[in-house]
């Protein structure tokens, strides 16, 4: 089982548009659970695993957005309306127990913002990151740093060109930070 987070972000670091939204919402040629590469992302996934603010507003769509993942969702209490079959717990280390548990396997697409992001992250459990930066300046949002900055320690496996001009990057989360140069390389 592998934890993969997936998300996107402006080409100037906004992982939302000032309002708030995501910032795949605001590209012209996105298509919910269709563009962006998300389909050969989520071949694999079993799971998905976010916090309360990313999965409270999915009770009040016309349709489940996860029909054929298991899910679970860090929260410190279960929201009215939450279907019997969701996995909700106000502690990481407990609800990530309770997901490996469960797990038969397959992969898991952690689904949510910064803090959501570093607090699997801090526990070691974050295997991939993997950013779709999009060719958009937002000029204001969330951000993604600080809650990962250059202590990290990303290592860089790959990257694509995504239709419409976005750009998938691939870090893995078990690396080693590489400690950042005094000078430019061309000065060395």
């Amino acid at each position: 089982m592998q934890i993969r987070a997936r998300m996107s972000m402006s080409a100037d670091g906004y992982v939302t548009t000032p309002s708030g939204w995501p910032a795949l919402t605001a590209d012209p040629s996105f298509v919910s659970g269709e563009s962006h590469g998300v389909r050969e992302f989520l071949d694999g996934c079993e799971a998905a695993l976010m916090g309360r603010t990313t999965f409270e507003p999915a009770l009040t769509n016309n349709r489940w957005p996860w029909p054929d993942l298991d899910v679970f969702v860090l929260g410190s209490h279960r929201p009215d309306g939450t279907p019997g079959h969701v996995t909700t717990d106000s502690d990481p280390l407990r609800l990530l127990e309770k997901l490996r548990s469960a797990n038969r396997g397959g992969d898991v697409h952690l689904i949510g913002g910064p803090r959501t992001i570093g607090t699997f992250h801090a526990l070691g459990a974050l295997d991939t990151l993997e950013l779709v930066v999009l060719p958009m300046l937002f000029g204001g949002g969330m951000q993604l740093t600080p809650m990962l900055g250059p202590d990290t320690a990303l290592t860089f496996q790959r990257e694509r060109a995504l239709p419409g001009g976005s750009v998938e990057i691939v870090y893995s989360c078990h690396g080693s930070r590489t400690e950042l140069p005094d000078k430019p390389a061309s000065q060395r």
